[in-house]
């Protein structure tokens, strides 16, 4: 997904241009408190109506006037038989770590980010789909502050074979450096792709959508210099997008 605080990107960028001088920022080599500050001073911005929050213990969203309900990831489109799944289902789910790199489409990355969550093959096992699915949407849970045609949510399409290629990383992120997401970076479920552009990582997820066609995402639909699909520049890579041959 699109992180657009000003004031976040600032401070990376910050970051980023005096370590990349000495060889690059390694998140996971950044101390605890460090990286502590830099999110509490400069939280990312979302283009979700994000008022709701995320209990790990209980599986539970929290809207405001103490109202809850159960989180569920449904699944379905072109399904046989739609499917929800639980918060602990989810974590049932043989669970998959991967440490990438992440690439704001703003220009800048961080290295070496551990993720941790459910392998789209693992996922997409627990559904039978019908002839003709082609392509994913994943939908965000709450509306977004501002309305572009044809969604009042966040949301972005993969081609299927795309989330189904394990040495593309592609994970349904779950956890961030070994806890459950904070919301900041997306809690429930995001998803996470290393070789596209983050904006395709949508956050906030609770519903993945199974198609015959490619659908454009949010940042598309409201801009169309963001591409449906965002492959990082090779230049910005240090690994080779598989995808590329």
């Amino acid at each position: 997904m699109a992180e657009k605080h000003l004031q976040r990107r600032s401070a990376l960028k910050w970051i980023l241009s005096g370590c990349a001088a000495l060889a690059g920022l390694v998140w996971g080599l950044v101390p605890a408190r460090l990286r502590a500050a830099v999110n509490d001073l400069f939280p990312t911005r979302t283009v979700d109506d994000d008022a709701f929050r995320f209990d790990p213990a209980s599986g539970d969203l929290l809207w405001p006037g103490n109202r809850r309900e159960p989180y569920a990831l449904r699944l379905d489109g072109l399904v046989e038989s739609p499917l929800d799944l639980a918060y602990a289902q989810l974590r049932a789910l043989p669970q998959t770590a991967h440490t990438v790199d992440f690439h704001c489409v703003e220009g800048w990355d961080v290295q070496d980010v551990p993720w941790s969550g459910v392998a789209f093959q693992d996922l997409f096992a627990k559904v039978r789909l019908k002839p003709g699915a082609t392509h994913v949407v994943f939908h965000s849970i709450s509306p977004t502050k501002s309305r572009v045609s044809g969604t009042d949510h966040y949301i972005e399409s993969f081609p299927l074979s795309e989330l189904l290629r394990p040495e593309l990383n592609c994970l349904l992120a779950l956890d961030l450096e070994g806890a459950p997401l904070p919301h900041d970076r997306g809690a429930p479920a995001r998803v996470v792709c290393p070789f596209d552009l983050a904006y395709k990582s949508i956050k906030f997820v609770n519903r993945v959508e199974f198609t015959d066609h490619s659908v454009p995402g949010w940042w598309t639909r409201a801009n169309p210099i963001y591409p449906v699909d965002a492959p990082v520049p090779p230049r910005r890579l240090r690994v080779k997008d598989p995808r590329r041959g």
